[in-house]
């Protein structure tokens, strides 16, 4: 490899994942049926190279045009190595692979737009697993418990719609350039069947952002007066009493389950 193409760009935030053993131990992480595998973001192949030749199909998707390009290259002759030079959070890249549902997919993300990714791979269709690496305090954020400190929007957005647990950390010394924090490596897999409809959906998604914009305010008044939501009054206790909620809690106690029974009550 081209000593310039492999050298880390500040702007894409990478982060190359060096330690070999550590690239094998979350390859064998995937689930023993992942045979059709998306990565996000391969990079310099940290991942790649245990996983061409392992799985049936695999498709890379890679910003970085130089990597992309060289992979492209590399694997030209691989009719199981789809290569797709774009951004993950726009690109169509379910259309590369025959089932969406059947689908694992990996990659050791930028920890700028964690977030986003996550929510993006967590869109319908919805993979069947996803293991990711990402920075540990997201990966803390995402697992945390009801009532504590790191749990929030995060943690409710995606435990609503998938179970998460963090498989193990990674120091920084497994990265070149080393980063400023630790990471973990996260499993998030989608709940089958879907436990919302896709309106539903959307509605727990309002009811969570705003919920946790007033964090400190119990849900009575989140309901009531903000503006994302304006339930009137006389039908608060209504909708309170079906979710099986109290409505002097404040969002930290309610679980991801009571959030989905509240947004299954909102009128």
């Amino acid at each position: 490899m081209d000593s310039n193409l492999g050298r880390p760009k500040r702007s894409l935030s990478q982060n190359f994942l060096v330690d070999v053993n550590i690239q094998k131990k979350i390859v064998a992480a995937l689930s023993t049926d992942a045979t059709e595998v998306v990565e996000v973001g391969p990079g310099r192949g940290a991942l790649t190279q245990h996983l061409v030749g392992a799985v049936s199909k695999l498709v890379l998707i890679e910003l970085d045009h130089d990597l992309a390009a060289m992979w492209s290259e590399k694997y030209r002759d691989h009719d199981d190595v789809t290569v797709l030079q774009g951004d993950v959070l726009k690109i169509p890249f379910w259309e590369s692979v025959e089932d969406p549902s059947q689908v694992h997919v990996i990659g050791n993300i930028p920890y700028n737009i964690t977030s986003p990714i996550i929510f993006r791979l967590l869109e319908r269709p919805r993979p069947k697993g996803i293991l990711l690496t990402v920075q540990k305090e997201v990966a803390q954020r995402i697992t945390a418990p009801v009532g504590s400190k790191e749990y929030g929007a995060l943690s409710v957005g995606v435990r609503s719609i998938a179970s998460a647990e963090i498989l193990f950390t990674i120091g920084r010394h497994a990265f070149k350039p080393k980063p400023g924090v630790d990471s973990a490596v996260i499993r998030i897999v989608p709940v089958r069947p879907e436990p919302l409809s896709l309106e539903e959906e959307l509605s727990l998604r309002r009811l969570v952002r705003s919920a946790f914009q007033w964090r400190r305010k119990q849900l009575k008044k989140t309901l009531r007066d903000h503006e994302a939501l304006n339930i009137s009054p006389e039908l608060i206790e209504e909708v309170a009493e079906r979710a099986e909620i109290n409505l002097t809690d404040r969002p930290e106690r309610l679980s991801p389950e009571a959030f989905l029974r509240l947004a299954e009550s909102l009128p």
